[in-house]
């Protein structure tokens, strides 16, 4: 009995590798090691970068879609068992179908083939039911009788008042088998595909409520052609009670295709079926469509949406670091004046207080010497000011102050800057100030590493999406989740100054052991060596595996501790500089050492020609970041305000947001201008990602200025 559900287990196993495999057009061989490793507790970045020789080299995104599809169907199997004891219990269930709901894997047909016995409340099919008319139902579908009140007479009784009752209820019961009718389901479902359209009106009343919704008062469009964002802009406006929103495709093609399908004759039942299959149609069927095909463009919008949310948050993440540099962060305000935090290079709050060098107070000379004061008092090497409220006014002044040394100042996205001050984790760091020194603090910080501080913030709450919070949220923070797991694990941590909070994303770890981390680096100091990880409690070898090679150690006794090398991969390295009898130092300090490695002669059975490039590739430039380096930028002095702007101006500005229908620019005031996708080159982009990139230096014309709506119109085209 148990080696027969093992042999059912490993034929489901195989079926989700073909389908897989046929699905993301993956070689099966690659599907099914890469689902081996992820059954067997590997992590995605773990399987990208150690593991290449197992799935051919995928990456994280591939490898992400291989682990998403096979939870899918995983729970489709678990929906199939529900359905298979579901019709047993019934007593209906028979061997052609339970073959069909074993052999279909997709989840619509599925629902298709089991709405027949799927237990209903009181229809009006099944209370005509119970009066007995399912016989005259089924008469008056073979089309044969003429006489439909005469039969109809026959099938009144104490709870049939008369023959129009009595038709009714068969018509309610033919309505519900044309309802519950497979074939009848996909000619509806592709009537919607082809020809349905989503219309949106304005809840009477709305208007000033609804006032951003202006452009979907009266709207309507092919649902095919309908973008993720008008999609979730119209959802939006329903859920709010702005819009009375509807999916419909061309009625009468509809009934057209149903009647041709049901309707037999030209007699009197066939009238009665044809008045049936209408109400089935309307009632029920074009209803069920209706709603399929909601949820399946809503969920396509969700996935375009989340998809652009997490590219975005990528690159944020990504964004070029200072680096290990003392830092003077400086959070902006008029009235409550700028909050001044000095940062060691590895971001520890040395001092703080604020100045007072804007209206009301214009203490501008008293705050030009303070802050010259404290950049020589702690050597600072580069000051970072939030581009909130005041945040021009104050670069303007710190931009033309004489310093004892070339200070870099820097602009920094101050957004999510709040939700962290007033954070669990800002409380934890900071318990013994107030939210406007940790604001301060985290401005510096995201210079110094903006991968480092962004990762204790929601990812929803730095502002790089659209409508988050109107798609799935669970996808959309299984999605984010990844892609910071994935952006730390590229980067890699180092393992001595990281927070508990970025180790927790390192591959492996989590909450639970990245406290256990800093807990053992608090009482034992720094770690000399990534094999004493072992000691921290609870960190066995399989967390080892899985994080070591994403871990750092500056100036540890063996180089390879600060590489990107796998500490079971060691030996090859070692091997290798034995060969040419010579130390590992060497051969990560001389390229003509590495030069004569054949690399042909390490290809074991476990290691291949992938993870001995990796290795030579880390060897050439250990612990090498792979972020670019920072800029500095400059906004146009003469902007301040959108009252500044005039058409046809060249501006210098700073991509902040992508969406799937253009880019959202800072050009140094308070509203972010618009380069929608037909204004961002001379050619026809699809996707504004192959034109743009979060943080991109850019020069933008400015083609129009809507005071009233506060709303600006760039371009990038080159003119």
């Amino acid at each position: 009995m148990a080696r027969l559900l093992l042999n059912e287990q490993n034929n489901m196993q195989n079926i989700f590798y073909q389908l897989i495999s046929q699905s993301l057009a993956i070689p099966e061989k690659q599907v099914t090691r890469t689902i081996e490793l992820l059954d067997d507790g590997a992590t995605i970045p773990f399987i990208s970068r150690y593991r290449k020789e197992a799935t051919g080299g995928l990456d994280e995104v591939k490898i992400g879609e291989i682990k998403q599809l096979y939870e899918k169907y995983l729970e489709l199997s678990k929906r199939k068992e529900t359905i298979l004891n579901s019709i047993e219990e019934q007593g209906k269930m028979t061997s052609e179908l339970k073959s069909r709901i074993e052999n279909t894997w997709d989840a619509t047909e599925l629902e298709d083939i089991y709405l027949p016995y799927k237990p209903k409340k009181q229809t009006r099919a099944e209370i005509a039911r119970k009066k007995g008319l399912e016989s005259l139902a089924k008469i008056l579908m073979t089309q044969y009788e003429s006489d439909v009140y005469g039969k109809a007479e026959s099938f009144v009784n104490e709870e049939v008042k008369d023959a129009d009752e009595a038709l009714q209820g068969a018509r309610d019961i033919i309505a519900e088998w044309v309802n519950e009718n497979e074939s009848a389901r996909n000619s509806v479902r592709n009537i919607f595909r082809r020809e349905a359209v989503i219309s949106s009106k304005l809840i009477k009343g709305k208007e000033e409520e609804g006032a951003k919704y202006r452009d979907y008062f009266d709207f309507s469009e092919q649902l095919a052609k309908c973008s993720s964002h008008r999609l979730l802009a119209i959802r939006r406006g329903e859920a709010e009670s702005i819009l009375r929103v509807s999916i419909s495709p061309n009625d009468e093609n509809s009934l057209e295709t149903l009647n041709r399908r049901f309707v037999k004759g030209k007699n009197a039942s066939s009238e009665q079926v044809e008045i049936a299959v209408k109400d089935g149609y309307k009632r029920l069927l074009k209803p069920s469509i209706e709603t399929e095909y909601a949820a399946l463009s809503k969920e396509k919008a969700d996935t375009q949406a989340i998809k652009v949310f997490a590219e975005n948050l990528k690159q944020l993440l990504l964004s070029p670091p200072l680096g290990q540099k003392r830092v003077l962060g400086i959070d902006p305000g008029f009235r409550t004046g700028c909050k001044l935090a000095c940062l060691d290079a590895q971001g520890n709050l040395l001092h703080n207080e604020t100045i007072y060098p804007h209206p009301p107070q214009k203490e501008r000379s008293q705050s030009r010497t303070k802050l010259i004061s404290l950049v020589s008092s702690y050597a600072v090497d580069a000051i970072a000011i939030g581009n909130g409220t005041a945040g021009r006014e104050t670069e303007e002044i710190v931009s033309n102050i004489p310093f004892d040394r070339d200070i870099q100042v820097f602009v920094v996205s101050e957004d999510g800057a709040s939700i962290y001050s007033a954070s669990k984790i800002a409380r934890e760091e900071f318990p013994d100030y107030d939210v406007t020194v940790r604001g301060a603090v985290s401005i510096g910080r995201r210079l110094m590493d903006p991968l480092a501080e962004l990762v204790k913030i929601d990812p929803k709450s730095i502002g790089v999406g659209q409508y988050q919070h109107d798609v799935n949220q669970t996808e959309l923070k299984n999605s984010l989740d990844q892609t910071v797991e994935n952006c730390v694990n590229k980067v890699g941590v180092n393992l001595n100054t990281a927070s508990k909070h970025l180790l927790t994303y390192v591959s492996g770890l989590g909450p639970s052991l990245a406290q256990n981390i800093v807990d053992y680096r608090a009482k034992n100091g720094a770690f000399k060596s990534r094999k004493e990880l072992l000691r921290v409690p609870r960190l066995g070898e399989k967390a080892f595996e899985q994080a070591a090679g994403f871990l750092r150690i500056t100036g540890a006794e063996n180089p390879l501790d600060n590489s990107a090398v796998h500490p079971e991969s060691y030996p090859i390295v070692e091997t290798m500089a034995k060969d040419l009898n010579c130390k590992v130092t060497d051969l990560i300090r001389d390229k003509n050492l590495r030069g004569k490695i054949k690399l042909e002669k390490y290809i074991t059975a476990k290691t291949g020609m992938p993870t001995l490039l990796d290795i030579m590739e880390e060897l050439d430039k250990p612990g090498r970041d792979p972020r670019q380096s920072i800029k500095v930028f400059e906004f146009d002095p003469n902007v301040r305000t959108i009252e500044d702007l005039r058409e046809g101006q060249i501006l210098p500005g700073i991509i902040s947001n992508i969406t799937n229908f253009g880019c959202f620019v800072d050009i140094g005031i308070k509203e972010k201008g618009l380069v929608h996708v037909s204004n961002m080159a001379n050619r026809y982009i699809s996707d504004p990602s192959e034109v743009v990139s979060l943080h991109q230096h850019v020069r933008v014309k400015v083609l129009g200025i809507d005071l009233e709506r506060k709303r600006i119109q760039l371009s990038l085209k080159e003119n």
